[in-house]
């Protein structure tokens, strides 16, 4: 790609650039030095902190400079091939709902261009201001990718919304799919040059292929990323139980969830800890009206064909998430507690089920999760935690459910929108689980995978989910389609 054309697209990204003559994007011809790769992503945008990720195209010294908030200041990070030349910086101190203008650029032997962007921290956690947040997963699986012509065509929709947060809910790379230069439904797409990851250059080598995508870079370069992980980051219904590869090409034995986890950590803009530097779970808080609740729903979790009963409950969190999830929804005195949960809450998952659920719900057999969840739930009513919203995706259509889980006290209501797929394969069905007693508000898919046989058919399925909260707290929830068009809405006013 020309240096010219990198400028177009940073451009129309409101992100400024300057890039030295004869530079391109991945190879430095003029020895202006390292350059940014794959676009900046500022992600866990809270009241006063950020991280903000770039990768290099060599060993190099991030240098990230920030401005805004009443103090400049310059921050620098060395980046190296041990995490695929990637680096990201906290910053720190910040002002509430403020904006910040950041520079970023790479030097080694030279200097790198510099590319400038900016994003705004979250409101304070008494301010009722609005909140706008987008959510959606599952890109580049089962042979549906990048679009020769047109990438990911649903991000287009995602940056229309001007969402203040994105939620990447899971699956945003299949490292167990390929990317054939003809898609699943007949277009011609931009082919992976990689095979099913089995070590760590391999997970990096699918990062790289979903993020060169530039509508996603677009998006990225001016949302803040909220990055979640679900089983295809490393391989199909994953646990630390089930996490080798199933046959050839994937070696015996190998253990992948650690291989897959440091790829998505590399890839990934999260305010870890060096006490908890792999934990993923975490709350984040966007003014009065809106506390986000992010679960890892894979590296803690028993094995998917294990029995779950009230004698012997499964766990899908473990102990720790568990309790910390508990807690802080009893804690929190946001107006809408909203859960973010890879899996969905009552649409049965697992493939082949023989192999045991890997979502909530047990549907057909006793192998759920259904009793942690449970858990979840009555701790919630046993504690006045209302408003309760949970975020969900994996199952490759939309959904839209009511519960009131409880006979005995129909006043406690939780909602969920399960959305998707942003851009993969189509698989829609009707089975639900009935312990929670769903009542379904909307489905939005063609009525069997048989249905879609064309890329034009696809792109009218593919969808991702809006929230809006306004300053008197009511939420409205929509199911988006690619065209821009709302297949379904939902407004609540909070109790």
């Amino acid at each position: 790609m020309t240096s010219f054309r990198l400028v177009v697209l940073l451009l129309a990204a409101g992100v400024a650039v300057t890039l030295a003559p004869g530079a391109t994007r991945d190879v430095d011809a003029a020895g202006q030095g390292p350059i940014v790769t794959h676009g900046v992503a500022v992600g866990d945008v809270r009241s006063d902190s950020a991280v903000l990720w770039a990768r290099a195209d060599r060993a190099a010294t991030l240098h990230v400079g920030l401005a805004g908030g009443r103090h400049d200041r310059v921050e620098r990070l060395d980046v190296t091939a041990e995490h695929d030349f990637t680096g990201q910086v906290l910053l720190s101190g910040l002002r509430p709902r403020t904006t910040y203008r950041y520079s970023v650029r790479f030097r080694a032997d030279g200097q790198g261009p510099k590319v400038e962007g900016s994003f705004t921290t979250a409101p304070a956690a008494d301010d009722p201001a609005p909140v706008r947040l987008a959510f959606g997963g599952d890109l580049a699986g089962q042979n549906v990718c990048r679009d020769a012509a047109e990438g990911f065509p649903v991000l287009e929709q995602v940056r229309d919304f001007r969402p203040d947060v994105f939620v990447g809910l899971g699956d945003m790379i299949y490292a167990d799919n390929l990317c054939a230069a003809a898609g699943r439904y007949g277009n011609a797409q931009v082919p992976g040059d990689f095979a099913e990851a089995a070590t760590t250059e391999e997970f990096w080598q699918h990062w790289r292929y979903t993020r060169a995508d530039e509508g996603l870079q677009r998006l990225l370069a001016e949302t803040g990323y909220v990055g979640v992980w679900d089983d295809h980051e490393v391989v199909n219904d994953l646990g630390p139980l089930h996490d080798t590869g199933p046959t050839p090409p994937y070696p015996a034995g190998v253990h992948l969830l650690p291989l897959g986890l440091q790829a998505f950590l590399d890839y990934t803009p999260i305010a870890s800890s060096e006490e908890t530097p792999k934990r993923l779970y975490r709350s984040l808080r966007y003014g009065k009206h809106l506390e986000l609740f992010v679960l890892d729903t894979r590296q803690y979790r028993d094995a998917n064909g294990a029995l779950d009963s009230p004698e012997r409950p499964k766990t899908m969190l473990g102990r720790e998430q568990l309790t910390w999830l508990q807690e802080k929804l009893a804690g929190s005195d946001a107006t809408w507690k909203v859960v973010v949960s890879s899996v969905p809450m009552s649409i049965p998952t697992g493939f082949p089920a023989a192999n045991g659920r890997d979502g909530w719900a047990n549907f057909d057999q006793q192998t759920g999760f259904e009793q942690e969840l449970l858990a979840i739930l009555d701790h919630a009513r046993d504690h006045a935690v209302d408003n309760l919203f949970w975020l969900t995706t994996d199952v490759h259509f939309a959904e839209a459910l009511r519960y009131r889980p409880f006979a005995d006290d129909p006043g406690f209501v939780v909602h969920e929108l399960a959305t998707g797929p942003m851009n993969a394969g189509i698989f829609p069905v009707r089975d639900l689980d009935s312990t929670l007693a769903p009542e379904v508000l909307a489905f939005v898919g063609p009525p069997t995978p048989a249905d879609v046989v064309t890329w034009a058919d696809a792109k009218r399925w593919f969808n991702f989910g809006a929230l809006e909260i306004g300053v008197d707290g009511d939420l409205t929830a929509r199911i988006v389609d690619t065209a821009g068009s709302t297949r379904y809405r939902l407004e609540l006013e909070p109790t």
